[in-house]
């Protein structure tokens, strides 16, 4: 029978074998993120059952109505980051600015969290797939002080590590720390994340593409000729494509890393810069795709070359199998929207 290895033994056994001289931190970080996912997905599913559906009568730092899940996972999340000792800052989709943690076991911290506690939230309603997204990054301020603004405002090629938890028919935690993607699904019947996607790499194309074409009027010109061309028949290149969206970029993500496919979320006339936050949903899925060997940019740039500006930066975001990236660049190169 195969061995089950659970997520926190084979946290150690990366730190032994990839950084020996390691202390333990970063494994102790991601521990309690794993803690907190399952808290989360406890509530998740059995949201219809207790008071925690629906609205919560508040809007975020974004002007999004929160949601009573939203509220509950940013606080579970943040609870468990500062129980850990090992995080010094959290910056947060819910809160309009930076948390940071100075005191007790945190004086000592190395480390920062940047975090979509709940992404596709608006789904819970309908019982769609949603998810975490979190990136960490080592601070640059000195330890002991308080972390600084400049700490989170970090390019997303200085990442440690970036995960997401997807919380639908099953629950699974997707993380890199730079060596490779690895997936982990919860078994309820002894309560841990099970490894159960190893190394996972996502295929050079594949036949799936995600954007909301209910604002197909409102794309850029080299993304509607983009779209025309995933719908038209061709034999010599598998077409016509897949269109599918569910709407928690999560969720979306997710399949099309394992299936191959290609996630739009392009400028619009109302949103030129995009909707995605560059911190805490565009780079974390951007590393995890790089690292299973697919690709991300955001305008004319690699998305994790961005320099951030502020914390809640917007940005259009295009992420994938590399040839469906490099096709869809094709395409917007030519009608000169990047």
């Amino acid at each position: 029978m195969q061995k089950v290895i659970a997520l926190n033994e084979f946290i150690i056994q990366q730190q032994q074998t990839d950084y020996p001289a390691a202390g333990g931190n970063f494994s102790r970080l991601l521990h309690h993120i794993g803690i907190a996912a399952k808290k989360v997905n406890r509530e998740v599913n059995k949201a219809g059952l207790i008071d925690i559906l629906g609205k919560a009568g508040t809007e975020n730092v974004q002007g999004e109505e929160q949601q009573k899940l939203d509220i509950y996972a940013n606080e579970t999340f943040m609870a468990e980051l500062q129980a850990s000792g090992e995080c010094c800052g959290i910056a947060s989709e819910e809160n309009e600015d930076l948390t940071t943690f100075h005191e007790g076991l945190c004086s000592t911290a190395k480390y920062i969290v940047c975090m979509d506690p709940l992404d596709g939230s608006s789904n819970i309603d309908v019982n769609v797939s949603v998810g975490t997204i979190f990136s960490i990054y080592r601070r640059k301020s000195p330890i002991g002080t308080p972390a600084t603004r400049e700490d989170f405002l970090q390019k997303g090629t200085d990442m440690v590590a970036a995960g997401y938890v997807i919380y639908g028919s099953s629950t699974v935690l997707v993380y890199t720390a730079g060596n490779g993607v690895n997936g982990f699904t919860l078994d309820p019947s002894i309560g841990e994340f099970c490894l159960s996607h190893p190394n996972i790499k996502t295929p050079r194309s594949g036949k799936i593409y995600s954007i909301n074409e209910g604002y197909y009027e409102k794309f850029p010109m080299g993304v509607k000729k983009y779209i025309k061309y995933c719908q038209e028949k061709d034999t010599a290149t598998n077409r016509p494509y897949t269109s599918r969206y569910i709407g928690s970029l999560v969720a979306d993500f997710h399949r099309n890393m394992l299936k191959g496919g290609l996630f739009i979320y392009p400028p619009t006339d109302s949103h030129p810069n995009g909707k995605l936050r560059l911190l805490y949903e565009c780079n974390p899925i951007a590393f995890i795709a790089e690292q299973a060997g697919g690709a991300a940019f955001s305008d004319s740039r690699r998305t994790l070359d961005l320099q951030p500006e502020t914390i809640h930066q917007r940005v259009p975001f295009y992420v994938g199998s590399p040839e469906m990236v490099s096709k869809l660049q094709e395409f917007l190169k030519a009608a000169k929207d990047i």
